[in-house]
């Protein structure tokens, strides 16, 4: 099958199309036709050599955890994942292979059918960043009726989903993001956006109960800069892994609690997303949809920042 890998660790000039041998599953698993993969952040942080590479044991690397595509082998016949259906999932690199190839296999806790509502390339979009969203607001955050709620990069591919979720159970949402995605964002559900181009979210937002920290302290201190806005004994959900190794001493010292959150690939959590998705309480928003032979091109873009939403490669032309 075809494949993009990459054979060593750098920039997006590392990923290239090779011809590698069709993964085999084995029990509780199925083999996808993949016709659509998600592109995320992790992806590009692990083909610099971040992210999970220290995992990696060998090369080439497949990369990519989210998929959208027909079973073509399954151990089911009479059910939801039997050969035929189509579903949508998240994979675990390097456990297993990425989804940037032409199949793909996937444990079935993994999986489950693709809304009807969504093409192929729209399901691709959501797995990893609506369950990191849902486990943010939903799980963790508790959003309900009248809680208030900051969430950072609203407009990202997993910001945008947990502006939609936090508002669907009743939250009060303030979110930043740049002047052009205002609009937008109010169209999702937000509240209030504050533009972080000019403005410092924490002369516009006091006594929030919980922020939603898609940023950390990445490039700047807008992680511990939204300690001061929580209300006392407010909580903080962070989700860049290490940005911020002193995130739960801050929060302690501010008289606030904080938390780091990591997704898992969960199938029954991806079919309650599905009810919202085909009810119409949530949408994802493609940015950029590109073939697999431009991957390299697709992590340029994710690098480059002010993504609304998410970027998807098509694998198949038959969608």
């Amino acid at each position: 099958m075809t494949a993009m890998v990459a054979t060593e660790w750098g920039g997006p000039e590392v990923l290239s199309p090779a011809e590698v041998a069709t993964p085999v599953r084995a029990n509780a698993e199925v083999l996808v036709k993949v016709m659509a993969a998600g592109v995320n952040p992790i992806d590009a942080k692990t083909r610099a050599g971040r992210g999970v590479a220290g995992a990696v044991r060998s090369f080439p690397v497949i990369l990519g955890y989210d998929v959208a595509g027909v079973v073509v082998e399954s151990p089911y016949e009479a059910h939801p994942l039997a050969v035929g259906r189509e579903v949508y999932g998240m994979s675990m690199v390097p456990r297993f292979d990425g989804t940037y190839a032409e199949y793909a296999v996937l444990p079935e806790a993994s999986v489950c059918p693709k809304p009807a509502s969504l093409s192929f390339t729209e399901a691709a979009g959501v797995p990893l960043a609506a369950l990191t969203a849902w486990g943010m607001v939903v799980d963790v955050a508790r959003a309900h009726e009248g809680q208030r709620m900051l969430i950072h990069a609203g407009a990202g591919g997993v910001g945008h989903f947990a502006v939609q979720l936090a508002a669907y159970f009743g939250a009060h949402v303030t979110t930043t993001g740049s002047a052009r995605n205002q609009g937008w964002l109010r169209e999702l559900g937000a509240s209030q956006v504050i533009d972080y181009t000019s403005a410092r979210f924490e002369d516009h937002v006091h006594d929030a109960d919980v922020v939603i920290d898609l940023i950390g302290n990445v490039h700047d201190d807008t992680g511990t800069r939204s300690l001061s806005v929580l209300r006392p004994g407010g909580l903080l959900v962070n989700a860049p892994s290490g940005s911020w190794p002193t995130m739960r001493e801050d929060a302690l010292e501010a008289g606030v609690r904080a938390t780091g959150y990591k997704v898992s690939p969960s199938g029954a959590t991806l079919a309650v997303l599905s009810r919202l998705f085909e009810s119409g309480d949530l949408r994802v928003n493609l940015d950029h949809v590109l073939p697999l032979s431009e991957a390299a091109e697709a992590h340029r873009l994710l690098e480059e920042g002010h993504t609304r939403g998410k970027i998807v490669l098509e694998v198949s032309a038959d969608q």
